[in-house]
């Protein structure tokens, strides 16, 4: 039964075989207001992981990460990095989309410490799999569950640390930061950004 086993526990040959569990998923209450479980997507091992918050609208419908507008700026400033998404993992530190009813409208919002603990299991087993070289989180929620409880974003951005899979991990800002962004100071993010994912790839050579 989903919801009684720890990571560890499970005896996975492939990710596949994570991912055929983990989308039928009900360790949280996510499961109830959730359209898919949107499990990490890109090539199994791979160098980088990317890890951001949580699936917005567009990826519960389509059950893919990252493909709504806060796909397209990440794809852009990959781009601009000199990286191919195609040759990154890309994930959420939870896999359902966090959601609140206002107005009768389902708007987004950051996930809670219950149910990010609740998809420890998917994110440890992603980890295994993929086996990256270095993670990238996308904002300070990934960042709090991956290097500290403490981090903060406009003091920990652009440094590096052991995250608790002990992997060299670093965070930058979250795309759909970005966008709310307008002229010089959209620029000056992303720019930000970029040079984060230059560093981050370096770590990969050698």
């Amino acid at each position: 039964m989903n919801g009684t086993f720890m990571p560890g526990e499970k005896d996975w040959r492939t990710i596949n075989e994570v991912r055929a569990e983990a989308i039928v998923c009900c360790r949280c209450d996510l499961c109830y207001t959730r359209t898919n479980v949107v499990f990490g997507e890109g090539p199994s091992p791979s160098g980088m992981m990317i890890v951001g918050e949580g699936p917005g609208r567009e990826e519960d419908e389509q059950g893919k990460p990252f493909v709504g507008a806060a796909g397209r700026e990440l794809n852009k400033v990959l781009s601009l990095a000199g990286l191919d998404r195609g040759q990154i993992w890309v994930t959420n530190i939870v896999r359902c989309r966090p959601a609140m009813r206002v107005d009768d409208v389902l708007r987004n919002r950051p996930p809670r410490m219950e149910e990010i603990k609740a998809c420890d299991l998917w994110m440890s087993a992603e980890v295994q799999f993929v086996s990256p070289k270095v993670i990238v989180c996308l904002g300070a929620v990934p960042a709090q569950a991956l290097i500290g409880r403490n981090f903060k974003m406009e003091d920990g951005r652009g440094r590096w640390y052991q995250s608790k899979f002990s992997i060299p991990t670093t965070a930058t800002y979250h795309p759909a930061y970005v966008l709310r962004l307008r002229g010089a100071d959209r620029e000056r993010i992303e720019s930000l950004m970029i040079v984060d994912f230059k560093t981050a790839s370096s770590k990969l050579v050698g």
